[in-house]
């Protein structure tokens, strides 16, 4: 039991877990959990982890200002895999430690996204509201088996999709900024291009960062075949989300479906009501099991972690 080391946990999701909330307490006494569910930011997020030496946190924002207002802090453990929202040269140059364990949660997001592939390709989606509405119309949908799925950023998720969709027997091209080697013996290295130009199906797993960012705009879109599909479920900001609606009105392509959005509850109503565009609550790496997983990892990030290269 760790009696020394003040611990704040400003995550919301985190702070709500009993299960977890039962291991951080078994580890250290002195805990603080963000109970009162706020949203923190900016000053707020600096008075309430001002005073600790140790947080965990979700999608909060650790920028210059904030460290610099938090001499005490001396590690930031992450509970998820994204770190887009956390300044790294300035934890580093603070020599403040970094808990965090990438693709924790890999299996939750892929499967979410092999799950919207499919409810893409069969219509799914269209027919639940048909029957909602009292209708009783079987739509047609397609096949994902032999299809060419592309999949953009071939890190862990990217990774364990392309092991997912093996049964499925695609063709399945692999886009990523790095050499993947022999890291999938099921799947070809391509340029971005390729994947546009070719694909059936386009699955993004990017980190979002000012090479990603508006990636997905409405050249890229064009280039793509009008049956293919496009999902996203890596980071809002990758896809234009206004080039991706004119796309979608258009029938440029077929069909999209997103998880995460630039801003987040969306308010592209316009998109958001498309026939053709399933809008899911940034709930890709939410599952149970997900959970506890990234949990854990947080937890155990408090103490096996180190200052970020």
């Amino acid at each position: 039991m760790n009696e020394k080391d003040k611990v704040a946990v400003c995550s919301r999701s985190f702070s709500k877990n009993r299960q977890l909330r039962k291991v951080l307490l078994e580890r250290y006494s002195q805990v603080k959990f963000n109970d009162d569910g706020l949203s923190l930011d900016g000053e707020n997020l600096i008075e309430f982890i001002k005073s600790y030496e140790k947080i965990i946190i979700g999608l909060e924002k650790i920028t210059p200002s904030v460290l610099e207002a938090c001499p005490n802090l001396k590690v930031i453990s992450k509970y998820g895999v994204g770190l887009d929202n956390i300044n790294l040269k300035e934890i580093k140059d603070k020599n403040i430690k970094l808990g965090w364990e990438g693709g924790v949660n890999k299996r939750s997001v892929s499967e979410m996204a092999l799950c919207l592939i499919l409810m893409l390709m069969r219509r799914v989606h269209e027919g639940i509201e048909d029957v909602k509405k009292g209708g009783w119309n079987q739509i047609k949908g397609n096949l994902l088996s032999k299809k060419t799925v592309g999949i953009v950023g071939f890190g862990n998720i990217g990774k364990d999709l392309s092991e997912l969709l093996i049964p499925f027997g695609c063709d399945i091209l692999a886009y990523d900024s790095i050499d993947i080697g022999n890291e999938s013996i099921n799947c070809k290295q391509v340029s971005l291009q390729e994947i546009l130009e070719t694909s059936d199906v386009i699955s993004i797993h990017l980190p979002y960062n000012e090479s990603t960012k508006d990636l997905i705009d409405i050249t890229k879109l064009a280039l793509m075949k009008k049956t293919s599909l496009l999902i996203n479920l890596s980071r809002g900001g990758i896809v234009v989300e206004e080039d991706l609606k004119e796309a979608l009105e258009t029938k440029s392509i077929s069909g999209a479906a997103m998880d995460v959005f630039k801003k987040e509850p969306p308010e592209n109503n316009d998109l958001i009501s498309l026939e053709n565009f399933i809008a899911t609550p940034h709930m890709g790496g939410i599952s149970f099991e997900g959970i506890f997983d990234m949990g854990m990892a947080a937890i155990d990030g408090l103490d096996e972690n180190k200052v970020p290269s």
